[in-house]
């Protein structure tokens, strides 16, 4: 029998009373079929209001309050909907309806990748993200795009069900566009484009691939042992397509536009205004100029546009107490036992060279380790527990490190010592400056130098009945002879 059609003069509070379908799986039930792993498929439920998602976000992201909104009112009607869609019959759902996939444009380093992994780590839902310049159209070199949805299921540790809930991140997006010549790679990019198409609408992709002879040889397996072959297929109906690239030259596409509906005496103030805010008038004619088939272009509903970050921007990322820069480096230094911190004066300046880098929050970690890499090396073998970055780390990173390391070796030596004779040792500001200087030339350690100049000194100290004895500059020159001169001089004392 012919399913009915969907009938739009039903209310949905009418087809969410309806009976399920015969045979179609009810709000309980549904999400309970076995994935590839035969694991039961855990039900996906979501409650997330979009305020609640945008908050969240809002916390960990620095100057995208205007993108956070959009985007996170789009994914929580995403979800919600298909939440809605669970608990009508198959036979009542519309037809043809469009999902909030989302067009990210902006430069690199401005936050597209960490804020949807954040909203998926929120979610709960499985999150794959490539780059669009590894695909290519069918029968060309390069990666087949149903391997994306392939992958969601990887993720989803073989359950179909949830990763039909799953998000796909698709970076580099305008890489694929076609520059207007059909011949060359552009005849692939165009053929990136339609593959693309059935998947961000809605479509069914076999979970087995021709092309995998792993798969095959399975498939041949189990059709030898049950005498049938069954087809393992997700449906990407309810699956979040968002894609983002940084789009060089779509300003001056939107500019051209803008200035010919102009009247001619305002050309000047359009021209002029800056590049983010001419990205900010994009519309499906400029993405088409730009290389994008219409029917792709269609399936790309939300556009969003980030804010580029200047040097304050930067700063406040640092400031930012879920950083995960300036936490990732304080875990970096916490696993060898060392405590890391930092002055705002210090954050300043960081943000400052960031800035320079013009590759946004990446430029931040490409700073921290330019400043620190020698620390991270060399602090790891010393007793120190704690590095403060300030402004004359910064500055200076190479002297700084030097005075730790030489404070470091004679306290260990002094400690040493101690310990092992109880007698103290004391140094001079002289004597810590030759020692600084003969380490250099002798190629040893402060700790190994001082053992080598001093090891018998507790010999002619014990004699003397000390406690405590200061190392002048003269004894780092000739250690016996100063001592034995010391001795003959204040033995009888």
């Amino acid at each position: 029998m012919t399913k009915p059609a969907f009938d739009p003069e039903k209310s949905i509070e009418e087809i969410l009373n309806l009976e399920p379908e015969e045979g179609q799986p009810n709000a309980e039930t549904i999400g309970e079929t076995s994935g590839v792993s035969g694991k039961k498929s855990t039900e996906f439920n979501f409650d997330i209001k979009p305020e609640e998602l945008e908050s969240f976000l809002n916390q960990y992201v620095v100057g995208q309050e205007e993108t956070i909104e959009v985007i996170a009112t789009k994914v929580c009607t995403h979800f919600n909907r298909m939440n809605l869609e669970k608990k009508i019959p198959q036979k009542d759902r519309p037809v043809g309806t469009i999902k909030s996939n989302m067009l990210l444009i902006g430069p690199t380093g401005v936050g597209k990748t960490y804020i949807v992994k954040l909203i998926a780590k929120k979610i709960g839902v499985p999150f794959i993200k490539a780059d669009a310049t590894k695909f290519s159209e069918t029968g060309y070199v390069g990666g087949d795009v149903e391997d994306l949805v392939r992958e969601l299921v990887h993720e989803a540790e073989g359950d179909i069900k949830k990763a039909e809930f799953g998000i796909v991140y698709l970076d580099e997006i305008d890489k694929i566009a076609s520059s207007g010549h059909m011949y060359g790679p552009d005849v692939s990019r165009t053929g990136v484009q339609r593959n693309l198409l059935k998947l961000m609408e809605e479509g069914e992709v076999d979970l087995k691939t021709p092309h995998d002879l792993a798969s095959q040889v399975e498939a041949a397996m189990e059709a030898q042992r049950t005498g049938k072959v069954t087809r393992q297929k997700i449906n990407t109906r309810n699956i979040l397509f968002i894609v983002s690239g940084a789009f060089s030259g779509l300003d001056n596409i939107i500019n051209k536009r803008l200035n010919k509906q102009s009247i001619g005496f305002d050309k000047t103030k359009i021209t002029g205004e800056d590049r983010q805010d001419v990205l900010k008038k994009v519309k499906t004619e400029d993405l088409i100029e730009f290389g994008f088939e219409s029917e792709f272009v269609g399936r790309l509903p939300v556009y969003v546009v980030l804010n580029d970050l200047d040097e304050e921007g930067l700063y406040k990322i640092l400031k930012n107490k879920h950083s995960t820069v300036v936490l990732g480096k304080k875990m970096d230094f916490k696993a060898y036992g060392i405590e890391l911190g930092f002055t705002d004066e210090a954050l300043r300046l960081l943000a400052k060279k960031a800035n320079s880098e013009k590759t946004g929050a990446r430029g931040l970690l490409s700073v921290f380790e330019k400043v620190l890499i020698k620390f991270e090396k060399s602090l790891p073998s010393t007793n120190i527990n704690k590095l403060l970055l300030d402004k004359q780390v910064m500055e200076k990173p190479g002297e700084v490190l030097k005075h730790m390391l030489i404070e470091d070796g004679i306290h260990s030596f002094q400690k040493d010592f101690l310990m092992q004779h109880g007698i103290y040792l004391e140094f001079d500001k002289e004597a810590v400056e030759k020692i600084k200087e003969m380490a250099g030339e002798k190629l040893r350690s402060i700790k190994q130098l001082c053992n080598e100049l001093f090891h018998d000194y507790f010999h002619g100290l014990r004699l003397m009945k000390l406690e405590q004895f200061t190392i002048p500059r003269q004894a780092v020159d000739n250690p016996d002879e100063y001592l034995n001169n010391f001795i003959k001089e204040n033995y009888n004392k």
